[in-house]
């Protein structure tokens, strides 16, 4: 059997839990992780995300190819649709895009002890900061600025053009009809 030298070597064992993002059953189980350890449930979560980013641009990019009516069918899309999201999950374990190495870098640290609400509250209180105020503030009338300037009419050649010269001496003696024709 001859090997393809153009075929990406066999993706490495994977200590993740789910083998896919559609994998209802791992994700519970990477739910169950994540209480336990935490760091590790990020990885794998972060990788799950990059895996349905490569498939999404990988449907993207099938479906901007122009189509052949003559080998398009229901089943091919179906199975491409298979093939994509296998080739992502692969992908993504592999860390070809980095892209769950950023999501884990730009992640908050979920080991540190977070806060109560009590202990949140009470810092703020103690630095005079009282909070926002439920009663609604009496409304404050707005001061009027000064008078609106008086605007000078446009300069215009000769002055102002009497009626006859702008319809013309025959129409501005003449009377009109409704319908605006001449009798």
């Amino acid at each position: 059997m001859e090997t393809n030298p153009s075929a990406l070597p066999p993706a490495p064992a994977s200590t993740g839990v789910t083998g896919s993002y559609l994998d209802f059953g791992g994700l519970g189980a990477l739910k169950g992780q994540a209480r336990t350890d935490a760091k590790s449930a990020t990885r794998e979560t972060a990788q799950q995300f990059e895996a349905m980013f490569l498939q999404m641009m990988m449907k993207t990019m099938r479906d901007a190819t122009p189509k052949a009516d003559l080998v398009e069918s229901a089943a091919k899309d179906t199975f491409e649709g298979m093939f994509d999201k296998e080739v992502s999950v692969s992908m993504a374990k592999r860390n070809a895009l980095g892209l769950a190495d950023m999501l884990v870098k730009h992640m908050p640290d979920t080991t540190a002890p977070q806060p109560s609400t009590a202990a949140m509250l009470e810092a703020r209180n103690s630095q005079g900061n009282k909070g926002m105020s439920l009663q609604a503030e009496p409304a404050k009338a707005m001061a009027l600025k000064g008078a609106p300037p008086v605007l000078a009419p446009l300069p215009r050649m000769g002055g102002p053009m009497p009626l006859t010269q702008r319809f013309g001496a025959a129409q501005a003696s003449s009377s009109h009809t409704p319908d605006g024709d001449t009798p």
